[in-house]
């Protein structure tokens, strides 16, 4: 895939979800915090955990196009473990749940609606990138996973990989919407 349609791509994902997290700032508190049982996510801590994530990588990412040298790339091309990812990272009907690393798991956090804002922030931070990345390699710049330091991915398969993950949590959100009026 060209590397300047992957971004546009990335881009558009980005604003979508940054207009989804803005429509969850008029919910109330007890909205928010609402969920189905006692292991299961709020929608706060849905949010949470994507925040925990950015923690993770945005500044990683940020510093790696900082002081990259390698420029831009006309193509884009996947790695085999980064395409994995992204890919697995993706809502399916019949979802296929995953065990979250206990550092990013927010579930019982005291949390309040400051999340959503940092949230968005984070989204804003990611925007940048996306555009910053535009004069850096996206195939040769390299980011270390949350999963391993020593398990590092494209620049263009992590930006995948990560919006497929808040893409995810945020199909998580609309069940638990659906969830709550079904009560």
């Amino acid at each position: 895939m060209q590397s300047e349609k992957l971004t546009q791509m990335l881009l558009e994902q980005s604003r979508q979800i940054i207009n989804q997290a803005e429509k969850l700032q008029s919910y109330d508190l007890n909205t928010l915090t609402w969920k189905e049982n006692e292991i299961s996510w709020s929608i706060l801590e849905c949010l949470e955990h994507l925040n925990l994530y950015g923690d993770f990588y945005l500044p990683q990412i940020e510093n790696e196009i900082k002081n990259s040298t390698i420029k831009t790339d006309i193509e884009f091309n996947s790695g085999i473990l980064g395409n994995y990812f992204a890919k697995s990272m993706l809502p399916k009907e019949k979802l296929n749940k995953m065990k979250t690393f206990k550092d990013k798991n927010p579930l019982n956090a005291k949390l309040d609606k400051s999340v959503i804002d940092r949230f968005i922030n984070q989204q804003i931070k990611l925007l940048d990138l996306l555009n910053q990345s535009r004069n850096v390699s996206l195939n040769k710049v390299k980011i270390k996973t949350s999963i391993s330091s020593f398990i590092k991915l494209r620049l263009g398969d992590t930006f995948q990989f990560f919006i497929n993950h808040i893409i995810r949590h945020l199909s998580q959100i609309d069940r638990i919407q659906v969830a709550m009026k079904n009560t």
